[in-house]
C-alpha cells in the first residue's frame, strides 16, 4: 500500500505523522504502508504531475491512500490539483482510497470565500466518485455532499500522532490519586491554535481556569484547595506562553508551558496530567489534539457541536454546549474535585481507545473496509 502526501506542513505535519504512526499499526498486520509525496510545492504542478506519472507505473493493483485536506492540495485551498493526481492514479490502473481528513469546507461570505467554497465541495464530490474506498473521519451521517447510496464510504476516527503512553494509564491513575491533599492538580492542553485565533483561544483558557478555581475553592471554604498547574505543550504553545502569563497574573494558578516535543514526551507528560482541556472549537472524531487525551487515559473537558457522537461520546469525556465557558468550567471543577470522578473518567477512555483510538484498532478497521 502507498499513502499519497501533498503539501507538507509545520512545524509539524499531523498527516505525515498519522501515515507514519498508521504505517507501523499496518504493518504488524503484515500490510507495509509506504509514504510518497507529491512534490508539486518544490517543483510546481507540471513537474510534479510528471513525477507522479513515472511513479505510478509500478502501482497498478495496489492500493493508494490519498490523504486530502483542502491545504494539501492548494495553496489557497483550491484543492483542483487533488483531482489531477487521482485522474493519473485511475490511468495507472490503482486502486484508490481517499482519506478525508478535510471533509467540510472553509466559512467566509466574500465572493472569494464564496468561489472556494464551490470548489472544495466540486473536489469533494469528484474525489468521492473517482475512489474506490472513501475513508471519513467523522461520522457519515455529518456528511452532507455524500450521495444516498454510500456504500464504499466509511467512518474511521483518527487516532493520536503519539505512541502508548509510558507508564501504563491504569499505573499514571493510581500514582496522580494516592498522593498529599495538597499536590498540584495539572490541567493539560495540547496545541493551541494560531493567528489570528491564539489571542482568543489564550483568553478562553485562562477564563476557564480562573473560573474553575472559583468554584473549586467554593466546594471547600474552609479548607485549603489543592493548587492548580496549567500544562501547556505542542503547536504553538510557546507563542501562547506570554498572552497566558498575562491572563493568569495574581491568579495563583502555575503555568508550565513546553512547545513542540518528541511524541514519546507528550505522551508521558499527558499521561500524568490529570485532565485535558480541550477549547479548539467542538470535539469530534477528527481532533487529534483532543483523542491525544484519551489516549493517554485522561479525562477531557470539551465543547460539544454537530460532529461530537460516537465513539467520542463513550470516552471519558465531560461536554459543555459549544461557546458556554462557565458550564466548561464547571465541568473541569467537577473533573478536578472529584478522584472517583476522574478514575471513572479514565477507565473510559482507555476502553474507548482499546476499541477506537488505538492504531491497532483503526489498522484493522482500514483492512476491513480495503477488504485485505
Amino acid at each position: 500500500m502507498i499513502a499519497l502526501l501533498g503539501k507538507p506542513d509545520s512545524p509539524t505535519d499531523a498527516l505525515a505523522d498519522y501515515c507514519l504512526f498508521l504505517g507501523g499499526a499496518l504493518e504488524r498486520e503484515g500490510h507495509p504502508l509506504n509514504l510518497q509525496r507529491v512534490p508539486w510545492t518544490d517543483r510546481g504542478w507540471l513537474a510534479a504531475l510528471g513525477w507522479l506519472w513515472r511513479e505510478s507505473r509500478a502501482w497498478r493493483g495496489k492500493w493508494v491512500l490519498l490523504q486530502y485536506t483542502a491545504l494539501s492540495w492548494s495553496r489557497r485551498g483550491i484543492p483542483l490539483g487533488a483531482l489531477a493526481v487521482l485522474r493519473i492514479l485511475r490511468m495507472r490502473g490503482a486502486k484508490i482510497a481517499v482519506v478525508f481528513h478535510d471533509a467540510g469546507t472553509f466559512s467566509g461570505s466574500r465572493f472569494k470565500d464564496r468561489f472556494r467554497r464551490a470548489a472544495q465541495l466540486y473536489v469533494l464530490r469528484r474525489a468521492y466518485r473517482r475512489s474506490r474506498c472513501a475513508i471519513l473521519t467523522v461520522p457519515l451521517e455529518n456528511i452532507s455532499w455524500l450521495p444516498r447510496q454510500r456504500r464504499k464510504a466509511v467512518f474511521i476516527p483518527v487516532g493520536a500522532n503519539l505512541p502508548e503512553p509510558d507508564p501504563a494509564p491504569d499505573v499514571v491513575a493510581v500514582s496522580r490519586d494516592n498522593r498529599a491533599h495538597d499536590q498540584t492538580m495539572t490541567v493539560a492542553v495540547y496545541a493551541v491554535t494560531g493567528a489570528p485565533s491564539l489571542f482568543p483561544e489564550t483568553r478562553l483558557i485562562a477564563q476557564i481556569l480562573r473560573s474553575a478555581a472559583r468554584q473549586l475553592s467554593s466546594f471547600a471554604p474552609a479548607a485549603p484547595s489543592a493548587p492548580l498547574r496549567l500544562l501547556v505543550l505542542g503547536r504553538h504553545a510557546l507563542d501562547a506562553e506570554a498572552p497566558l502569563r498575562a491572563a493568569l497574573a495574581g491568579s495563583g494558578i502555575e503555568l508550565e508551558v513546553h512547545g513542540v516535543l518528541p511524541p514519546g514526551e507528550v505522551a508521558r507528560r499527558l499521561s500524568a496530567a490529570d485532565v485535558l482541556l480541550f477549547v479548539r472549537g467542538a470535539i469530534s472524531s477528527r481532533r487529534g489534539s483532543a483523542i491525544a487525551g484519551i489516549v493517554c487515559s485522561l479525562p477531557v473537558v470539551a465543547f460539544s457541536g454537530p460532529e461530537t457522537g460516537p465513539p467520542i461520546t463513550s470516552a471519558g469525556v465531560l461536554l459543555a454546549p459549544a461557546g458556554n465557558s462557565e458550564a466548561l468550567a464547571a465541568a473541569l471543577s467537577r473533573v478536578l474535585s472529584s478522584a472517583a470522578l476522574r478514575n471513572d473518567l479514565r477507565q473510559r477512555s482507555a476502553a474507548a481507545t482499546e476499541s477506537f483510538f488505538s492504531w491497532r484498532a483503526i489498522a484493522k478497521r482500514f483492512l476491513e473496509a480495503l477488504s485485505m
